[in-house]
């Protein structure tokens, strides 16, 4: 018998018992169809992490105030935890934008919650206090309006830039350009829409929540002329090891700051850290979905040690007839093999089909990739070789004579 008739006969002996097929394969289905999802996940975590960061501002450091992050993360400290720290100023604007040769920009940001009023509505925000430069250090675009302009922000004019969110509570599906609003009971004029973000930085308040206004309107507002932070974006990622050191030697030596009194973050080295992360969850709990697969190799075993059983006289016939041991063990290898093949298949399929539907209806970048559905395959018939050859074995050593005597 050559190995295209045994795959026609493996095939035909599936068919026959389909449910029984189907009930064998369901333990390599759940083990492939887990295996490749949770991957696919974790490679979608990933890509949305790394979009994040992207919205954050590429080849971007981070200057803060230690006290800011406390142990609860950035945002999760109130008003006074600014107060508190030492703060930066403007004088410090203007220093780092000495260093042009390696610095792109140099982005101020001081934040404050305060209320937002339109009409008779009224609405608990964050309000940013920044300059022009954010718009590209920072990756918004704006999608009604404009951000306000260096002559603007200079000038510290009324002006705001409404996050997507509060634009969405204050003013539905109107047009908020041109309209007036209220911010500690001074009135700001809406010149743009910044587009949806999502979540803020360093788990601090959503971005879409935000009200953007220009920096020296943000020193009268709140009478303070304090700086709570800076985004320092380097011209080359590859010079961004020397601008941590420039930034270090600045903060400690000329602004007289002790260590423990700020922190220099570098973008990709938090993003490298949550892959690290990310990749050694993604492992662990592929590995979990993996014993799925050992448990559906345990059921191809005995389901096939049955077949065997089922089947002696037929293996005796065949061995009667000149069928040698070698050929009777290809024949229920390639039996199971094709179970689990045809499991891990399904398995696939199913998997692809949570993918697209994560994709398209939670919007969740997750991505099925070529080495991870080859990689299931693999193990799926590997899983079939290696618990078919104890079966396989049994069949192959059966006495043609013992076999045929069999009912």
């Amino acid at each position: 018998m050559n190995f295209v008739n045994a795959l026609k006969v493996a095939w035909k002996a599936i068919l026959t018992n389909k449910s029984r097929s189907i009930l064998t394969m369901l333990g390599v289905i759940i083990g492939v169809g887990s295996v490749i999802l949770l991957v696919s996940i974790g490679n979608g975590l990933q890509v949305y992490i790394e979009d994040t960061f992207e919205d954050l501002g590429s080849n971007a450091i981070y200057v803060y105030p230690t006290e800011v992050f406390g142990e609860n993360g950035f945002g999760q400290q109130d008003e006074r935890s600014f107060v508190a720290a030492k703060q930066f100023s403007t004088k410090h604007l203007q220093d780092l934008q000495r260093y042009r040769r390696q610095i792109k920009e140099v982005l101020p940001e001081s934040v404050r919650g305060t209320t937002v009023r339109y009409r008779d509505t009224q609405k608990d925000i964050t309000v940013t206090g920044t300059t022009q430069v954010y718009e590209n250090v920072r990756n918004t675009k704006t999608i009604k309006g404009r951000f306000f302009s260096d002559s603007e922000t200079r000038a510290g004019q009324r002006v705001a830039v409404l996050g997507y969110k509060i634009t969405q509570d204050l003013f539905g599906n109107s047009d908020p350009v041109g309209r007036t609003i209220r911010l500690k009971g001074v009135n700001f004029e809406v010149i743009g829409v910044a587009e949806e973000k999502g979540g803020g930085a360093f788990g601090g308040p959503p971005f879409d929540n935000y009200i953007f206004i220009p920096l020296e309107a943000f020193f009268r507002l709140f009478d303070s002329t304090d700086i709570n932070s800076f985004t320092v974006q380097v011209r080359n990622k590859e010079e961004i090891p020397e601008v941590i050191e420039l930034l270090t030697e600045y903060l400690e030596e000329t602004d007289n700051r002790d260590a423990k009194e700020y922190d220099v973050i570098d973008q990709r080295e938090i993003l490298d850290t949550i892959n690290q992360v990310l990749g050694v969850l993604t492992i662990g709990l592929g590995g979990i979905a993996a014993i799925s697969l050992l448990v559906g190799g345990i059921g191809i075993m005995n389901i096939m040690l049955v077949s065997v059983t089922e089947r002696t006289r037929e293996i005796g016939l065949r061995k009667a007839i000149g069928a040698t041991p070698n050929q009777i063990l290809l024949q229920f290898l390639i039996e199971s093999s094709l179970l689990s093949l045809v499991g891990g298949a399904i398995g696939v399929g199913l998997a692809s089909l949570a993918s697209f539907l994560m994709v398209s209806l939670a919007d969740f970048p997750s991505a099925i990739t070529w080495q991870s559905i080859l990689l299931a395959f693999g193990v799926s018939v590997s899983v079939g070789v290696i618990f078919g050859v104890a079966p396989a074995r049994k069949a192959s050593k059966l006495s043609p004579i013992e076999a045929l005597r069999s009912e």
